[in-house]
């Protein structure tokens, strides 16, 4: 797909990947729509150019509050890249209001946007829907359980509907990052992939009309899943 002269929708594009891939997807001429929650950020991210929307995606209401912004505007790339992780740890007690918007979020977020997006998306030339998974849709990590449920749930999403949308003008992409040094993984003591390179690798998934982008490190998981699906799992239980 040629970016130059398209437009794209970036969810929880002020900051960390997000922020990256706008100004990647802008560098290659697109028009970025920039979509985020921080009245702060989204000030910033409008100040260097971008087309901002505030929307807390994590609500149905903020869902369907973009989706009116939208009106019918032209879309050709929608990346359902916000996400958030959840405290969820059994032997203290568990904010279920917090899981229930980890949830949203990350998982009924960008299925309520593919939904309303996909008429404008099919009205294109050609279109690209690109959901952020993780690593740990793969194989799950023992500390980060409903995060990693909801990026399973998303990526079984995502190859079921690239499937329904085989040979449509619609294209899936499934962009599954390793850690990256974003506000979300400040506290991770593992090594961290910049969320530049994230980006830029990103964008050569979409450039190159991919099905599937396994960015660093995720590239070795995938592997080690091939091998022994129960290695991996033992290997990122405890990761």
């Amino acid at each position: 797909m040629k970016l130059a002269g398209k437009t794209a929708l970036v969810t929880g594009g002020t900051d960390g990947i997000g922020k990256a891939l706008a100004l990647g997807l802008k560098d290659k001429g697109a028009h970025v729509i920039v979509v985020g929650r921080d009245a702060g950020r989204i000030a910033e991210v409008s100040a260097q150019g971008f087309d901002a929307m505030a929307a807390d995606l994590a609500t149905p209401e903020g869902v369907d509050a973009l989706a009116r912004a939208l009106g019918g505007r032209e879309i050709d790339i929608l990346v359902n890249n916000a996400g958030a992780g959840a405290n969820y740890d059994v032997s203290a007690p568990v904010d279920l209001d917090e899981v229930d918007r980890c949830i949203f979020l990350n998982l009924n977020a960008p299925i309520h946007l593919a939904t309303r997006l996909l008429p404008a998306l099919r009205a294109r030339p050609e279109a690209m829907i690109v959901n952020v998974t993780s690593g740990l849709a793969i194989a799950p990590r023992a500390d980060s359980p409903v995060y990693c449920a909801t990026k399973a749930g998303l990526r079984s999403f995502t190859m079921a509907l690239r499937g329904q949308l085989a040979g449509s003008n619609v294209r899936v992409l499934e962009v599954l990052p390793p850690v990256v040094e974003t506000r979300m993984t400040a506290t991770n003591r593992h090594r961290k992939m910049p969320a530049g390179e994230c980006a830029r690798q990103i964008v050569r998934a979409i450039e190159a009309d991919r099905d599937e982008a396994n960015v660093g490190a995720t590239r070795l998981l995938r592997w080690a899943y091939s091998v022994s699906p129960a290695l991996a799992r033992r290997i990122m239980l405890r990761y």
